[in-house]
This record gives C-alpha cells, structure tokens and sequence, in this order.
C-alpha cells in the first residue's frame, strides 16, 4: 500500500488570479500519486475572508462565519478535484467518514473544511490521525513557523524546528476568530501530539513542497514530546 501523505493547502493557491497555479498544483499532485497517496485540505484563502468580512459586518455569528468558510473551502477544493480530472475522487468529503471511504479509491483525495469551530489545519490533523498518514504538511503563506505573525512583525524569527510546547504558546497569543493567520491552531497541535504524527510548516510553493515529501529539511518541523 501506498504511503498517504497529508496536505493542507494554503488558500492562495485557488487565487482568481493564477488559474495556472492550480493547473501546475494538480500535475504536481498527479507526479506524486506514483509513489504516495495525497489527501489535500483546501483552505478558504482570500476569497473566504472576503465572505466572512462581509458576514460579519452584517452581524453573523462565528459559528456562521465558520460554515460560509467551509463552503468556500470545499467549492476550493472542487476546482482542484475538476483540475486532476480523473485522478482525484470525484466529490469532496463532508466527514471524517467519507474521507475513510475516500481513501478507499486510491486516487487523489481533495476536501475542504468539515467541522464549525475547527480551522482547516485542525480538519487536516484529524484527516491525518484518522487514515494514519504517515505525514501532514501545512503549506501556508510563509515560509515556516515564525515567532510572531510574520505578516506583522518584520522582526519575527523563522525556527527550523519547534517544540510542540513552545509553539502552543505562540499560538495562545493568535487569533482563534474565523478567516484569522493561518500557521497552526490548538487542536490541531493536541492531535498531533496524542497520535505523533510527523508534521511540518512550510511555505506553498512547488519546489518546496516537492523537497519536504522527499524528506528535506524545508520550513518548520514541529518536535513532539516522545512521553
């Protein structure tokens, strides 16, 4: 059996304005479904934030916020799953469930968000401990994990590893609102450390992204406590 792999994809990717990109992700993706099985997260990106800004000035409430994010994640995550064509299955899924089931195909799996109050990254490790990947790899809009938001703050320090520990303090510092940074989130860091899994943050380009499946020691690998 195949290894499957785990990734979230930063919503940057299904920009309006590089349908290339996709097209170049999707090829990427179909190169490395020879040796590996990906399952892909899409994230909601720019255009999500556009909806919930909207939404929220009109007076929705979070969990709201949270399902019209979702929609937008999964509608993402369908032009990925049209761009592989008759490698991906062929439906995103809704539940941890049907992406069990999913994976039971052996084709590329692409979804979106499942669950309000839960960020992509947090459905992303569920996914992961859920089909027992064998990795999970966050590629977001910066290059790693960072000591502040680096959007923010031009002095930020990228870390080349980070403890588990060290890092779910940065994140308590973090918005936890819906369309906030996108590095990591608490429940995600929990799943990732009560069932090990192998994770790293590293920035959404090809290349990169390429290196990191092949091993290479690219952005931030997150250390998990052995006990």
């Amino acid at each position: 059996m195949k290894k499957r792999i785990v990734l979230k994809l930063s919503g940057r990717v299904f920009s309006m304005d590089n349908a290339k990109l996709l097209k170049d992700y999707a090829h990427f993706l179909i190169k490395i479904s020879k040796y590996c099985q990906p399952v892909v997260v899409a994230g909601g990106g720019k255009i999500a934030r556009h909806y919930i800004s909207h939404a929220r000035s009109s007076g929705a409430d979070e969990s709201t916020l949270d399902e019209l994010g979702i929609e937008i994640s999964r509608l993402n995550a369908k032009l990925l799953i049209y761009a592989l064509k008759n490698k991906a299955y062929a439906h995103p899924p809704t539940s941890l469930q049907q992406v069990t089931h999913a994976i039971d195909s052996d084709l590329i799996v692409v979804t979106g968000g499942l669950h309000p109050g839960q960020s992509t990254n947090g459905t992303a490790a569920l996914i992961a401990e859920k089909i027992k990947a064998s990795e999970f790899i966050n590629a977001t809009d910066v290059n790693g994990i960072y000591s502040a938001d680096p959007n923010k703050n031009k002095n930020a320090k990228l870390f080349k590893k980070i403890e588990l520990k060290k890092l779910r303090g940065i994140l308590v510092k973090e918005d936890s609102v819906a369309g906030g940074y996108d590095l990591m989130d608490i429940v995600a860091l929990k799943i990732i450390e009560r069932s090990k899994i192998k994770t790293r943050v590293i920035k959404s380009d090809l290349k990169t992204l390429e290196k990191a499946i092949k091993g290479k020691d690219v952005g931030t690998e997150i250390i998990i406590p052995k006990k």
